[in-house]
């Protein structure tokens, strides 16, 4: 029940309808009309001073992060009373929306079949049947798909890396 529509039947009864004809014309029952107004600020004082201490230490908090702190306090309001004094009181945020990225047209990548035009390097890692881990880098023609290199180790630092691609330059020279 709103407070408008017992404030609507209110006005039909200050214009001379009965409370019964008021009350079926505000659509509320007619306890409603009689039931007195309850300041819901002044009824949930403990729960609004509860959610600002929590909000004074962060007041970016969202709802479940604030109501689990003021469970973990120590007191006794469950998660809907909190909710809903929450939202009365402006402070529920606004979920994040993620960033939808414009749409891409889809070009399909082209690749020269002809030697030394464009390498390519992809690192992959596996483990060993005892646990011990190893990384390869791997140097491929995109042209021929002929591997030019290899390098394994446990750990490929960036001077592994460019030691490789040195040795490739001398020994192949380097693609267009």
């Amino acid at each position: 029940m709103t407070a408008e529509k017992k404030s609507c039947a209110q006005l039909l009864v200050d214009y001379g309808l009965s409370i019964l004809k008021a009350c079926d014309m505000a659509n509320i029952s007619r306890s409603s009309y009689y039931r007195p107004d309850v300041d819901w600020r002044h009824k949930d004082a403990a729960v609004i001073d509860a959610i600002n201490e929590v909000l004074v230490k962060s007041p970016r908090a969202g709802f479940w992060k604030c109501f689990g702190r003021i469970r973990f306090k120590g007191f006794p309001f469950n998660h809907k009373r909190v909710y809903r004094v929450y939202c009365r009181m402006g402070l529920n945020l606004k979920r994040r929306v993620k960033r939808v990225l414009p749409p891409r047209p889809s070009v399909p990548l082209e690749v020269e079949a002809k030697p030394k035009h464009q390498w390519a390097l992809d690192f992959m890692h596996d483990s060993l049947y005892c646990g011990k881990r190893y990384r390869t880098l791997n140097i491929l023609d995109e042209g021929t798909r002929e591997c030019l290199a290899i390098e394994v180790d446990s750990s490929l630092p960036s001077c592994r890396v460019v030691r490789a691609l040195e040795q490739l330059k001398d020994e192949r020279g380097l693609p267009a």
